[in-house]
């Protein structure tokens, strides 16, 4: 990062360098060549070459002086009549000096001061203008780097918040089902405990990624759908179709999840055929998702205090990483509860 920052700096300095030397190879807009042609004496000629190099050098002085003293300390500070005083008076000190400059050397010839005041008038305003808008436009994409940079930092809290509050809340209902399992003393508690390690590993381990390959995400959601059916067994038809054949997808770390859990969640209990319906699959670099699950529509029943995050979060986590690249449908048909995801994966 700082070679970087030194190589932006160098880059920065070689331009304005190039920018200075073409402004001062325009002889026709800087020096006026018919000056040159009526100074035949030498010495005179010598000395207006070393006043115009002096007039370069002032123009240099006050490019930077106005970009990087003026407009921050007066300009953005609202102190608009000392700024107009300090730019006034640069200009009459440069008008004098170059008025005085002729009277005192070019001695021989007559002075006409209309058109010293406009050559000099219209340096003096190409060189402000150009200093104003380029501190102008430099303190602007500082402020939008700033303000993106905040930005991406504040993304990252607020995920990192979401993620915080996945965790907890699968974790919850797993280990209600390891402890069901274990009053059972149900034979499936082992392989169930070794489930439940790969789980942990992948949170622990995967989780923390920006992204993940698809693949581990649907071995996770594979996991996940076992211990459940471990738990439920019979009492609820579950339908799985998990198909990640390409290995370079990646997707946002437990994404999905939360809509698999609001399905055992509200589609199992006191429902008549509980069925319980996930399907995943891609096509052209767009991820398909589906999940259905029978509810019963009477009941008001509301499980537990964490009800309803789960799909909040999700929405939310979608709208950050994703923006416009995906579309998600949630709706209520009969006694089916669907929710339907295409996620554009490039």
């Amino acid at each position: 990062m700082r070679q970087e920052s030194h190589q932006g700096k160098l880059v920065m300095v070689v331009r304005h360098i190039i920018a200075w030397a073409v402004f001062f190879s325009l002889p026709y807009l800087l020096h006026p060549t018919q000056e040159y042609n009526a100074h035949d004496r030498a010495s005179e000629k010598q000395y207006w070459d070393l006043y115009l190099y002096f007039i370069d050098f002032t123009m240099v002085v006050f490019f930077y002086l106005n970009a990087w003293v003026f407009i921050p300390k007066l300009v953005y500070k609202k102190k608009i009549v000392e700024y107009v005083i300090y730019i006034v008076g640069i200009f009459l000190l440069m008008f004098s000096s170059r008025y005085g400059f002729e009277k005192i050397i070019l001695k021989h010839q007559e002075i006409d001061i209309k058109p010293v005041i406009l050559f000099t008038f219209f340096i003096f305003f190409f060189v402000l203008s150009a200093s104003t808008a380029f501190q102008m436009i430099v303190d602007k994409m500082r402020l939008e780097r700033q303000t993106s940079a905040r930005e991406n930092e504040s993304l990252k809290t607020e995920l990192s918040l979401l993620r915080s509050q996945v965790s907890p809340h699968f974790m919850f209902n797993v280990l209600n089902n390891m402890v069901s399992l274990a009053r059972k003393k149900s034979d499936v508690l082992e392989p169930s405990l070794i489930k439940l390690s790969s789980l942990m590993r992948y949170m622990l381990y995967e989780a923390d990624e920006d992204k993940v390959p698809l693949q581990k995400e649907a071995e996770y959601l594979q996991s996940y759908i076992d211990l459940q059916q471990q738990r439920f067994g019979k009492n609820v038809a579950i339908n799985v179709s998990l198909e990640t054949t390409a290995t370079s997808y990646e997707i946002e770390p437990m994404l999905l999840i939360p809509f698999v859990e609001n399905a055992f969640k509200h589609g199992t209990g006191l429902i008549t055929d509980a069925t319980i319906d996930i399907r995943l699959y891609t096509r052209n670099d767009m991820l398909f998702f589906s999940v259905r699950n029978k509810f019963n529509k009477d009941s008001s029943e509301i499980k537990d205090k964490t009800s309803g995050i789960g799909l909040t979060n999700v929405k939310r986590r979608l709208n950050l990483l994703y923006g416009d690249h995906y579309v998600l449908h949630i709706d209520k048909k009969d006694d089916w509860f669907i929710v339907s995801l295409q996620l554009n994966l490039h």
